[in-house]
């Protein structure tokens, strides 16, 4: 059993010096949702909070990214958050995907699938009250009939 446990903190350890690359990608306020739609602040301020760790190039990695295996696990979801969806380089989607990002963005907070309940858990900033869902429900519709229009999608 000691032996187990020796090989299991040296394990541990080892895995230590396999660290993520934390450095975010390089940001474009000219690509970004919150600008390039003149997002009122009190909007903002909630997909800030709660969606732009996982969902924009801006994430603030928490402490204990640092630790292996968390770390690997953060930037998992981090890369999945972006590949889905990504504030920072929004205006690069053609319009019929902004629409169809913001419609699903939109069922997700009012199904309570985003924010994640695991994310929430350790940012509790990022936990949305009912009126905050809704506020943002409302937001991510009202733009998308905004872009269907302009682009008659």
């Amino acid at each position: 059993m000691k032996k187990v446990l020796i090989i299991l903190l040296v394990a541990f350890v080892m895995i230590q010096f396999f660290q993520i690359d934390k450095t975010n990608p390089t940001n474009n306020d000219g690509m970004d949702f919150i600008k390039i739609k003149n997002t009122p602040e009190p909007i903002a301020k909630i997909i800030r909070s709660s969606c732009y760790d996982c969902h924009s190039n801006e994430t603030e990695y928490p402490a204990y990214s640092y630790i292996q295996p968390f770390g690997w696990l953060v930037k998992d979801h981090i890369d999945e958050g972006r590949k889905e969806m990504n504030f920072s380089t929004f205006a690069t989607y053609e319009p019929k995907r902004q629409a169809h990002k913001l419609e699903e963005a939109a069922e997700y907070v009012e199904q309570k699938k985003m924010p994640l309940e695991s994310y929430t858990l350790g940012h509790p900033d990022a936990k949305l009250t009912d009126d905050q869902r809704r506020q943002l429900v409302d937001y991510f519709r009202k733009v998308q009939k905004q872009i269907q229009q302009a682009n008659a999608l």
